[in-house]
């Protein structure tokens, strides 16, 4: 399986990108090919509302920045895992750019072959989920219909503990 991770923490050894390097080692010791992405670090800007991608670009972005490499990814994706430290009880500001830009890539209909979905969060406090799973159940359960393979949570003395990296490679290790 193709496994394309979005990863939208800016910290390199924080919390969330301990997870998703837990999540990466499950998966591909499973044989499976995982891409992370960690979007802070790309040149990603906001939609424009342009509407070019559906009257002139045919699902194409005018747009030419960092994010073509994440559509060429997408395309051949067979499962996606957003991963993002909680900010305002959302998802980062740089992952919510690359998933808005999902819409010239999605809209009206999601990428060939992509069928599933997982997220993996990182936060202080365990009652700051809500607007990151309110995006997780409606933009990618809900409107692209994909299957929801689970989502994990690390808060407060949980962030970066072994328990939560090995449910995290186990899970990796698990996908079929």
């Amino acid at each position: 399986m193709k496994i394309l991770v979005l990863n939208g923490s800016p910290r390199p050894n924080g919390s969330t990108k301990q997870m998703v390097t837990a999540f990466e080692e499950g998966a591909t010791g499973a044989g499976h090919k995982v891409d992370v992405i960690d979007v802070c670090k790309k040149r990603i800007s906001g939609c424009l509302a342009c509407e070019y991608c559906h009257m002139k670009g045919h699902g194409t972005c005018v747009q030419k920045d960092d994010m073509q490499e994440i559509y060429v990814l997408l395309k051949e994706a067979d499962m996606i895992v957003l991963a993002s430290p909680i900010y305002y009880h959302g998802l980062s500001g740089q992952l919510k750019c690359v998933i808005d830009r999902f819409y010239s890539a999605a809209y009206p209909q999601k990428p060939p072959h992509l069928k599933k979905v997982a997220m993996i969060l990182s936060s202080g406090d365990a009652n700051m989920y809500d607007g990151a799973l309110f995006s997780f159940k409606g933009d990618f359960l809900d409107y692209l219909g994909l299957e929801d393979m689970g989502v994990f949570t690390a808060h407060g003395m949980e962030n970066g503990a072994e328990k939560q990296k090995d449910e995290l490679k186990k899970f990796g290790a698990s996908l079929k």
